[in-house]
């Protein structure tokens, strides 16, 4: 089994869409996330949270240690049962005494060990927060929301077959590469026990996630760069916008709207600051 982390890590993660839908809001009937100020597209951290466990879920599936606590269909309180039941307690709605509760939770839910979580609920496992963060993803130039009309040749009921057809709407983003930056406490890795083989995981989740949650809403996803900066040290030697700064992403030429990653140049400074390994994982 591999050690702790004991390094601090910042990343820049740099994702595209086409034709596609990164992240609808609900309250607004689906249509992608936009900033309502500059006209840029969002992505959450919920969501980039959701394709890293659903990854880790598609290749880990089985695997101990690996189970994760948030997704579809899970009953949280059942999650926790699982503690209690290996402990062999009563379950308890009361702030549990010590940490074994916990601590058997960020042993087996990788996405607890990772991100976190409130366990808090009528079936009471404590809280614990996580070493992995990410900030929401915003897109470099203003997005354009867009809705499509597209027509179904079947119809739902009895009542419609004359109609022959029925109606939809599609919303979609022609083109956007989004920038997401994200953290790794080495400090919080040890409450959670979050070890060098989960950070390699997490990588490969960033690297890899879009290409296992293709679907015709989310168009064509890609991920594009993920530029990773390790610190030689638990607390770090700089700030991390010292490093996020050091990542630039250009239009090549604003004579015509974006359409592709080609149309972008992506420049990473080579004046680290000292205790500093800047690592391209893609």
């Amino acid at each position: 089994m591999s050690e702790i982390i004991k390094n601090r890590y910042e990343f820049v993660l740099l994702f595209d869409v086409e034709n596609g839908n990164p992240n609808g809001d609900p309250d607004m009937g689906n249509m992608p996330r936009v900033d309502p100020q500059t006209g840029n597209g969002i992505v959450t951290d919920v969501c980039l949270k959701r394709k890293v466990r659903d990854y880790v879920d598609l290749v880990k599936s089985g695997n101990a240690g690996y189970e994760i606590y948030v997704k579809s269909g899970a009953v949280l309180n059942s999650q926790h049962k699982k503690a209690y039941d290996y402990l062999g307690i009563n379950p308890d709605s009361k702030k549990p005494k010590d940490d074994e509760l916990t601590k058997f939770m960020c042993q087996n839910f990788f996405d607890i060990r990772t991100f976190g979580a409130v366990m808090t609920t009528e079936i009471n496992c404590g809280q614990v927060r996580g070493p992995v963060q990410f900030s929401f993803a915003r897109s470099i130039d203003p997005i354009f929301q867009q809705e499509v009309t597209v027509t179904r040749c079947a119809v739902t009921n009895e009542k419609d077959a004359e109609k022959g057809q029925t109606m939809g709407k599609k919303q979609i983003v022609p083109y956007g590469l989004y920038r997401a930056e994200g953290y790794v406490s080495a400090h919080l890795a040890k409450k959670t026990e979050f070890i060098e083989d989960d950070l390699e995981l997490l990588w490969d989740s960033l690297v890899n996630m879009f290409e296992h949650d293709h679907s015709a809403a989310r168009g064509k996803m890609s991920a594009r760069k993920l530029i990773v900066f390790k610190h030689n040290s638990e607390l770090g030697c700089c700030q991390s916008h010292v490093l996020f700064d050091k990542v630039k992403v250009e239009r090549l030429s604003c004579d015509m709207p974006s359409r592709s990653f080609a149309d972008y140049k992506v420049t990473i400074a080579d004046d680290m600051p000292n205790g500093i390994e800047l690592i391209e994982k893609l």
